[in-house]
């Protein structure tokens, strides 16, 4: 049976200490099925490659690029990081307190 990684105390993008962390799938759910994905990853891979993030963090995931895109080309924590969009949002939620919550146009 595959053992997923235990929750940490911090978002792992911003590192900040949150309540509530969400998990994020670095190869999206829907994908696992897609015969492309299932050649490029081991079934352990696609049930494993996840990151516990904050709400703000997971929808600033969802929001650089399409869920393909992630799937295909931003399926690690660096990989994520280097996206520009992302990047910066990181860096400005980092110095934020543990409940804030950005308001949608950021």
């Amino acid at each position: 049976m595959l053992k997923l990684p235990p929750q940490p105390h911090h978002c792992e993008l911003c590192q900040r200490h949150v309540a509530k962390l969400t998990r994020h799938h670095l190869i999206p759910k829907h994908l696992h099925r897609k015969k492309r994905f299932q050649k490029l990853f081991t079934k352990e891979e696609l049930i494993t490659r996840t990151l516990w993030v904050c709400r703000p963090c997971h929808s600033a995931i969802h929001r650089a690029c399409s869920e393909y895109e992630l799937g295909l080309h931003y399926n690690t924590r660096d990989k994520l990081m280097e996206l520009e969009e992302l990047r910066v949002f990181v860096e400005w939620i980092r110095e934020k307190p543990a409940g804030f919550v950005p308001k949608r146009g950021r």
